[in-house]
């Protein structure tokens, strides 16, 4: 169980947020999903938004919120409700990580992974029993996961990975080791891609505590510091058969469960975004420099007037592949481009948005500096920006850059 006791933090005041909708589309939203996007807004506003900078500063997670995450259905709200999620549409899972990424990427990392690398394997490729053992404990929080496929010598090629596991009859016996993984400080399972004796990639359900696994952290970064990084270490770990998830086998697996990650950054960058931009907009109107405020200078309302056009554009990006998720057609190349798309879009904003701050872009006062830093991981992991870039080059060719 992960410490839920509350940290003596610095609190700081949350400024007003008004997100861009220049184009209405608000309208195309439901009642319940406006309702959603509310109630998470405000507890963001509350709980999340008062504390973050400290956290950041420190290079600490607030672990103490993940029960408070859990009983707002932040963790598998798409999952069904039997096994402990909400049942919510793919559109209403965007506007959730939409508003969680608009307070910090890393806050929005550690749900995304939760919910898309977690939980929704071991729904999608998991038992029947794997559901019910897991997916209600990882939906309230009281229970934590994390997603092991990148390694030290394997990242945009994870099909080379050396991770593997020997079948040893009554159980089996893995080794190797995962890099860069969300989450593996604290978490108490961790969903592995591992090689078996043939060389086919399969899932397996590690479990903390188990003899010869272990999750060192990594520390010193400068990006993505409310979340915790670390390693997955297997020495000889003894794995229960009944561990391996035995609905897929292949790449398709980790890649799968990619898509719905990658689906819900598309979502987290534009609140982002959005959070740079509304940041940017007050300042400058408030803001006095040669006896008016900057936002009337023609360079400052260009920044201003490109930063809302790409909001927009990312923003109709997001919403119409939620439709195509709902309708199970978005494919995996749509993905790519929506979540490289929309994190550039993201990190140019937030770099626009430090200049207009000027000096005040670069401290704490102020979220910019911490998205804009946080977005350079962003932009390299589930699928680095070049990478997704040859996935839709591929898409349009018919032809590998790959190989």
């Amino acid at each position: 169980m992960i410490a839920i006791s509350e940290p003596e933090v610095k609190t700081a005041p949350v400024l007003p947020y008004n997100p861009p909708d220049y184009y209405n589309l608000d309208e195309w939203l439901t009642e319940e999903q406006v309702s959603i996007r509310a109630s998470v807004r405000k507890w963001v506003d509350e709980r999340l938004m008062p504390v973050i900078e400290d956290f950041a500063q420190r290079a600490q997670c607030p672990t103490h919120l993940i029960p408070e995450m859990g009983a707002m259905g932040i963790f598998g709200p798409f999952i069904p409700t039997e096994y402990g999620g909400a049942g919510l549409d793919q559109i209403s899972y965007g506007l959730i990580m939409q508003e969680i990424e608009r307070c910090d990427s890393g806050i929005r990392s550690m749900a995304s992974v939760q919910t898309s690398l977690v939980m929704y394997p071991i729904y999608k490729f998991g038992s029947e029993e794997q559901r019910r053992k897991y997916l209600p404990k990882l939906a309230t929080g009281e229970w934590m996961g994390c997603f092991g496929l990148t390694e030290s010598d394997y990242g945009s090629n994870p099909g080379g990975m050396r991770t593997h596991f020997k079948d040893m009859g009554d159980h089996y016996l893995l080794n190797g080791s995962k890099m860069w993984i969300s989450n593996s400080p604290f978490a108490q399972i961790a969903v592995v891609w591992a090689k078996n004796e043939e060389g086919k990639i399969h899932g397996l359900i590690v479990e903390r505590g188990m003899e010869g696994f272990s999750t060192p952290e990594i520390h010193n970064k400068w990006s993505l510091r409310a979340s915790a990084t670390g390693e997955l270490v297997f020495d000889n770990v003894r794995v229960p058969k009944e561990n391996l998830l035995p609905g897929v086998s292949g790449l398709k697996g980790p890649l799968t469960c990619l898509d719905s990650a990658r689906y819900g950054i598309s979502w987290g960058a534009v609140g982002v975004a959005a959070a740079c931009y509304d940041c940017a907009l007050q300042y400058a109107k408030q803001r006095i420099q040669f006896d008016r405020p900057i936002a009337s200078f023609q360079l400052i309302q260009k920044k201003l007037a490109e930063m809302v056009t790409e909001i927009t554009k990312a923003q109709l990006l997001a919403f119409r592949l939620g439709q195509l998720r709902n309708e199970g057609r978005a494919t995996s190349a749509q993905i790519s481009m929506a979540k490289r798309n929309n994190v550039e879009t993201a990190l140019n904003i937030a770099r626009e948005a430090r200049q207009i701050l000027g000096g005040m872009g670069i401290v704490g006062d102020y979220p910019v500096m911490r998205h804009m830093a946080n977005l350079e991981s962003v932009i390299t992991y589930e699928g680095t920006h070049d990478i997704h870039l040859l996935i839709t080059g591929m898409d349009v060719t018919g032809i590998s850059a790959f190989r």
